[in-house]
């Protein structure tokens, strides 16, 4: 189902009275994981009105759409605001999926029972007419993909990842012991981290995702093998699915299941791991969380190990317990000012200026990607990749030449071809589609821009120029706001 929340710093307040950090969260000890089971200020979970969920989203308006996918996401996630300016993230179902409300209802309350401070935890639900909502917990913070694949001042540290991974085995055993112990397609977007910049496990992924009861993964690329043979997941698949994200935290990459035993049995443990965090752990802590992910990626669902068994081989590599979360990730606490003039870019974007416009993303090239490089390393592996790089050159040659109608060929070629998408070709594309007039087309591809790198000004100041040429002046106004406030923020944040 993909990620929850993208766009989202900019609009959580610190103000919010309705959901504040909870200064007596405690910060568990070894295996100590039933201390957080209190409900820490969660309201209970109940049946909301669809008037009431229409009034917290603008009318589901598209401007309030927080999933990675945007629109495009076969269920969108939106962020909301209930009374007492309570934040949540509403979940909108397909018109296909749960066609029974009272089954949903009921589905949905037996998670809603679910309360654990390691969860994003469910709230409520809405089921009139053919509407199926859920409402969960807001988390200003970003995914866990967001901070390993795509991070633009430092790398997550060590210590986060380790944390990520006992706080997330936390939540997989309570699951476990409230009868809730298969988890849907648990994977990097799924990990969400609270105001604290603590990482909580979304609850959405606890409620079946199908219209006839069955479990279903979308993660295909790394599922696990009995899905593969029967279609069906079961309890062990979920211990699968939490090896897979520990390759990720261990190497920054999405990396295959099968390339990565083929390494850590061939005692090339060092391939394996994230060449930026050398120096910030321990030779012995970094082969105890290797071999874990080894036993948890067994090829026979018997042969892997059980929640309780992943709190007992995560807890003693934490070296920095008393090290709040925020301050390892190097989160602000205060807010972003909104500067009163705009940069270069802004600027161009704000007088129309197409030509400047596509001088400033020549120069830009693809630095601002940089953080996501690594990720597309592995595509080196398919046989397509010298295609993908001749197609990107004569896209670059195109843009770079003005041949627009050209660049738009050759990158939309490019874009059916990656297997992850990349910010910059469509901020290129969409600018070559301003170039031809096409500015419906060119806001779609800035708005994909923005769920590529959701902070990254660029996306924000062409969604601007593709709405004030479609008239839409208020929006784009608000576009640029947006785009100047993350410039701010990414200064402020080099400043410190």
């Amino acid at each position: 189902m993909g990620c929850l929340y993208s766009k989202t710093t900019h609009h959580h307040s610190p103000d919010d009275a309705s959901s504040p950090p909870d200064p007596a969260k405690p910060e568990l000890a070894n295996g100590d994981h039933h201390q957080g089971e209190q409900d820490h200020q969660v309201p209970a979970f109940k049946e909301y009105g669809l008037n009431e969920l229409q009034k917290a989203t603008n009318g589901f308006s598209s401007d309030y759409i927080v999933s990675e996918s945007g629109d495009k996401a076969p269920n969108v996630v939106y962020r909301g605001k209930l009374d007492k300016n309570r934040l949540v993230a509403v979940k909108r179902f397909s018109k296909q999926s749960w066609p029974d409300a009272q089954q949903f209802v009921m589905e949905a309350a037996g998670v809603g029972k679910v309360r654990h401070n390691r969860l994003v935890n469910l709230i409520g639900c809405c089921a009139e007419g053919d509407e199926r909502l859920l409402v969960a917990e807001y988390m200003p913070n970003d995914t866990l993909s967001k901070h390993l694949f795509h991070w633009d001042k430092q790398p997550f540290p060590w210590e986060m990842r380790v944390r990520v991974a006992y706080y997330i085995a936390q939540a997989l055993d309570h699951c476990n012991t409230e009868n809730r112990n298969i988890y849907h397609d648990l994977n990097a977007y799924r990990v969400l981290f609270d105001e604290d910049g603590d990482p909580c496990l979304s609850s959405f992924g606890l409620m079946k995702n199908s219209r006839d009861g069955k479990s279903y993964s979308t993660n295909l690329a790394y599922t696990p093998p009995e899905f593969l043979r029967t279609g069906r997941v079961i309890p062990e698949s979920v211990i699968y699915s939490y090896g897979t994200i520990l390759l990720d935290l261990l190497s920054g990459k999405h990396i295959p299941p099968s390339h990565a035993l083929d390494l850590i049995r061939g005692k090339n443990i060092l391939l394996l791991m994230d060449s930026s965090l050398e120096g910030q752990y321990g030779n012995d802590d970094a082969t105890k969380l290797v071999e874990l992910a080894s036993k948890c990626l067994q090829s026979e669902a018997r042969d892997r190990p059980n929640a309780k068994f992943l709190l007992t081989a995560v807890a003693p590599l934490q070296k920095q317990k008393e090290v709040a979360s925020h301050v390892l990730m190097g989160l602000p606490k205060d807010t972003v000012e909104t500067p009163t003039t705009l940069s270069p870019f802004g600027k161009a974007c704000a007088r129309m200026d197409l030509t400047a416009v596509h001088d400033i993303l020549l120069k830009a090239g693809y630095k601002d990607e940089e953080g996501a490089e690594n990720e597309l390393s592995f595509q080196e592996w398919t046989q397509q990749v010298q295609e993908m790089l001749n197609t990107k050159k004569f896209g670059d040659i195109a843009f770079r030449d003005k041949d627009f109608k050209s660049a738009i060929e050759y990158y939309s070629k490019l874009v059916s071809m990656m297997s992850v998408p990349s910010a910059t070709i469509f901020a290129r594309r969409a600018l070559s589609y301003l170039m031809n007039g096409q500015a419906e087309l060119a806001l779609r591809d800035a708005m994909q821009a923005q769920v590529c790198i959701p902070e990254w000004p660029t996306a924000f100041y062409l969604q601007a120029l593709a709405l004030s040429k479609l008239g839409m002046e208020t929006d784009a106004q608000d576009m640029l706001n947006d785009g100047t406030a993350f410039e701010a923020k990414k200064h402020n944040s080099w400043r410190k």
